[in-house]
């Protein structure tokens, strides 16, 4: 990258030194902005940042890129802590049938759903599978995402499972932004094993999980707990299983319904629990003084039509929140966090700052990123966002059809 100054911000965002790891409640209203800044850059480290009025100039100006920021804000860039961003193909016809009166449990009983991604994937070779996701996650990075999480859960056969975590493991090692490695064997049982629940856990335990930790492909490990799935017991056998062998939970739960997945998932030392569209008070109280990142996903409530996350049941419960995408092919289809941001506001009542709190500081938590991501401080090799003009921060998720993003620097 070199050595990069940014002068004229109108508004340094996310910036500072001794920042906390994570923002909650009353505390996701704060979000320091530093107007008329500057921002510099060496070799992708935060090297001097402050206000226009305290640069002292620069004295070696060999091989230095200047970017004038007037009008535009400078932050750092979106952590999305939970995708699915390896994926055969869309699944468009679901969501006609959706449109036509089916609802995703429906979809998923008759073949669909999951089970469906599955099969095309098993039939994918692992080059076609990279090829793929690697545009993908270009994509992605031009909506301003500098860090993200990748799950597999789209092969249920021993190869096919490897074979995604492999793909998320080439990706790692060619893209330049921070990607983490979650195994989701625990995503459905497979037709095969619809009736046959412990041979399915015993493959995961037995044959996955070792194979895994062989090649070193996953970070964390996630069950989708939910009714038709898996249940509490079973999930959290297959987490204790991949917590032996050093990856950390990270759960799909409480997408449909409150089943005590939460409670269990905190127990057992979640870093982040995910979906939460359903959430009750011993939700809330399991949560409280944990460790656990509370992660929310407008983007699939709206796709599915269900109910978005209680996120100000959450922050008045003096709660942290994370947002992320949930991008994947069967309910959302979208890996845009500046739309996340605008759900967040307008149907879940976040405010501008709490959301981008949510999108920044604690979604790099829910990544183990806190050191490297999420806020501009210096030593820091933060990825940054420079905005296209616009009038204050909170016209991002006002214009929410618009792509105010200008540049990306990682």
């Amino acid at each position: 990258m070199g050595k990069i100054l940014i002068k004229n911000i109108k508004g340094l965002v996310q910036f500072g030194e001794d920042l906390p790891k994570l923002r909650k409640g009353n505390e996701m209203k704060e979000l320091p902005i530093l107007p008329n800044a500057f921002l510099a850059l060496e070799d992708g480290v935060i090297v001097a940042y402050g206000e226009m009025k305290d640069w002292g100039g620069i004295t070696d100006w060999r091989d230095l890129e200047v970017i004038d920021a007037e009008g535009k804000y400078v932050m750092p860039a979106f952590c999305d802590s939970h995708t699915h961003t390896v994926f055969a193909k869309s699944r468009e016809e679901e969501f006609v049938d959706r449109i036509n009166g089916l609802s995703y449990e429906e979809i998923a009983l008759r073949g669909g759903g999951i089970v469906n991604s599955a099969k095309r994937l098993q039939e994918m070779s692992e080059d076609e599978l990279f090829e793929i996701a690697k545009v993908r996650v270009e994509r992605l990075m031009s909506y301003g995402t500098g860090a993200l999480e990748i799950k597999s859960g789209y092969g249920l056969t021993v190869d096919a499972e490897l074979k995604m975590l492999r793909v998320v493991k080439r990706l790692k090692n060619e893209m330049p932004v921070a990607i983490k490695s979650t195994f989701l064997g625990a995503h459905a049982f497979p037709p095969e094993y619809k009736e046959n629940h412990r041979g399915y856990i015993d493959l995961i335990i037995n044959e996955m999980i070792p194979a895994i930790e062989k090649e070193q492909l996953a970070d964390y490990i996630d069950v989708f707990c939910e009714r038709n799935y898996f249940n509490v017991e079973e999930m959290a056998e297959i987490l204790e299983a991949g917590i032996k062998i050093g990856l950390k939970p990270k759960v799909h739960v409480n997408q449909f319904s409150a089943m005590g997945g939460v409670k269990k998932a905190v127990e057992l030392g979640a870093l982040s629990v995910d979906h939460m569209e359903e959430l009750c008070d011993e939700d809330v109280l399991a949560l409280k003084n944990s460790s656990t990142m509370p992660t929310l996903l407008p983007s699939c409530s709206h796709f599915l039509s269900i109910p978005f996350g209680d996120a100000r049941k959450m922050i008045d419960n003096e709660l942290p929140v994370c947002l992320a995408s949930d991008f994947n092919p069967g309910s959302t289809p979208s890996g845009n966090l500046g739309f996340v941001w605008s759900l967040a506001c307008v149907k879940m009542k976040m405010t501008p700052e709490e959301a981008l709190n949510a999108l920044t500081i604690n979604a790099a938590y829910a990544m183990d990123l806190s050191d490297s991501h999420g806020t501009i401080s210096l030593g820091k090799r933060t990825p940054i966002l420079i905005t296209k003009e616009i009038p204050n921060l909170a016209y991002i998720p006002y214009a929410f059809g618009d792509q105010h993003i200008e540049r990306i620097l990682v």
